[in-house]
């Protein structure tokens, strides 16, 4: 990191001991580490351990704050035993580095430093972020041990690439009031939360916000303190669907439907919604006679039940009564279908 930039964190770090605030350090924490490459973290480290000002000292410990945990793809206890700055492997940061080069400073530095990190999960809401669901938001409530500066972590989970975060910001806890989203289980929308990134990280030029960089060290942190965690939690939409139609067929029906929603049943929008009629089910599914006459009452039912979007159910009016010619069009048969049928 070039000294210009150092001096600028110096600067910075000299406000924020003004400001007394363990949530504006964190979030300027967070920022600082979004703007080192890895292979700067080390000697950037060490500048400010050599240093040795109360600047430096809560620089360190702010970024010890909100990297807390040991890079994906490393094992080991994120620590060190050692307050030298682990060296790092070419292009990465070496396990607990962070951590390291903060031991023992916490207690030199005002007391309110000390509260950086140590936060109870309130409560988590989960839902659509848009009438047809293209991206979900997962949100968490946090408030510090001393029950000051409450705080919402909203990130944005997009849906048609497979769930992966693609926003993510820190809001007062009233921007909650805007949303229309439903409480859902802290552990289960923390775990959402921490795979979205995981999927992010896995995915090569994924279109994302300008300023996820600068939220996500904060925001994967914070999902980590949050009790109970579950990693891949099945979405539980499609069983609190309890509108099917009562006619013949409606369950079989139903039951493509959720096959075809998969995890990510909070997403129907018309262009879904005429895949599934015009391409996936002429294609991938078997069914029964009674089955694909039911079927336009059943995706209207859905649909009723994911929003009731006009738009929605003009495409199944639109796309339905082709259902049952596309179905019978073997033209239109997937492999797997093919086989199946010549089985049987």
């Amino acid at each position: 990191m070039s000294t210009t930039a150092f001096d600028t964190a110096i600067v910075q770090a000299r406000d924020l001991l003004r400001w007394r605030s363990p949530l504006r350090t964190e979030l300027w924490a967070a920022r600082l580490t979004a703007g080192l490459e890895p292979d700067q973290v080390g000697p950037f480290l060490r500048e400010l351990a050599e240093d040795g000002s109360a600047e430096s000292r809560l620089t360190l410990v702010a970024l010890a704050a909100v990297n807390a945990d040991a890079p994906a793809g490393y094992s080991g206890d994120g620590g060190s035993e050692d307050a030298d700055v682990p060296d790092e492997p070419p292009g990465e940061v070496a396990p607990g580095a962070y951590a390291a080069a903060a031991k023992g400073l916490a207690d030199t530095l005002p007391g309110w430093v000390r509260r950086m990190g140590r936060v109870t999960c309130e409560g988590a809401w989960y839902g659509k972020a848009d009438p047809y669901g293209e991206q979900a938001l997962a949100v968490l409530s946090f408030r510090y041990e001393n029950g000051k500066e409450p705080h919402i972590l909203v990130v944005g989970i997009d849906q048609p690439n497979g769930g992966l975060a693609v926003d993510a910001l820190v809001e007062e806890v009233k921007f909650l009031d805007d949303l229309g989203l439903v409480a859902a289980d802290p552990g289960v929308v923390a775990g959402r939360v921490l795979d979205a990134f995981e999927l992010g990280d896995r995915i090569m030029g994924a279109l994302v916000a300008d300023t996820l960089a600068e939220v996500r060290p904060f925001a994967i942190t914070r999902a980590r303190t949050v009790p109970g965690l579950v990693r891949g939690a099945a979405d539980d939409t499609v069983s609190r669907f309890a509108d099917l139609p009562d006619v013949p067929g409606a369950r079989e029906a139903f039951e493509q439907l959720g096959e075809f929603v998969g995890d990510r049943p909070l997403w129907w929008s018309p262009a879904r919604v005429s895949q599934f009629l015009t391409s996936w089910l002429p294609r991938e599914a078997i069914l029964s006679d009674e089955a694909i006459a039911a079927m336009p009452e059943v995706v209207r039912a859905w649909s009723r039940f994911s929003g009731d979007q006009p738009a929605v159910l003009r495409q199944i009016d639109a796309d339905a009564p082709r259902l049952p010619a596309l179905m019978a069009d073997d033209s239109l048969w997937g492999v797997g279908k093919r086989i199946a049928q010549n089985r049987r």
